[in-house]
């Protein structure tokens, strides 16, 4: 009796655990962009899933590794409805935020641009500079 009480517990209990989802490197969907909001060069993209694959419900909207090459860049651009943090991995560039300050960001450096405001990276170093690009959306 208690062994089916216990299987019964742990499938109801098994039943209401969300699982995490997993989207390996091989998996990624490669997506370039050229001359991104006004920048220069090529933005190369390696996404988990892009905006229109995302549910109305789930707040990231967009995840994926991105790369600029030494001297590209994303021009600046304000982002409406979303806030976009960038996660730098390597490499060096500099970060504008909404006022025109400019930052200059490296390896283990994270920024957001929130809802309403705008932004713009450039690759100012002399090696690819890789950033995780998180979209997310109340």
């Amino acid at each position: 009796m208690f062994t089916r009480m216990l299987c019964v517990a742990v499938a109801i209990f098994a039943t209401n655990v969300a699982v995490a989802d997993v989207f390996q490197k091989g998996s990624l969907i490669e997506y370039n962009r050229q001359d991104v909001a006004g920048g220069k060069g090529t933005l190369y993209g390696q996404f988990a899933f892009k905006r229109d694959a995302a549910l109305k419900d789930q707040a990231i909207k967009e995840i994926g590794w991105m790369t600029l090459q030494p001297g590209d860049s994303i021009g600046m651009h304000k982002h409406e409805t979303n806030e976009d943090a960038y996660i730098i991995v390597s490499g060096e560039g500099t970060f504008k935020d909404n006022d025109g300050k400019e930052y200059a960001v490296k390896a283990g450096d994270v920024t957001i641009a929130r809802k309403g405001q705008s932004h713009a990276l450039t690759n100012t170093g002399k090696e690819p500079l890789v950033f995780l690009d998180v979209i997310a959306e109340q």
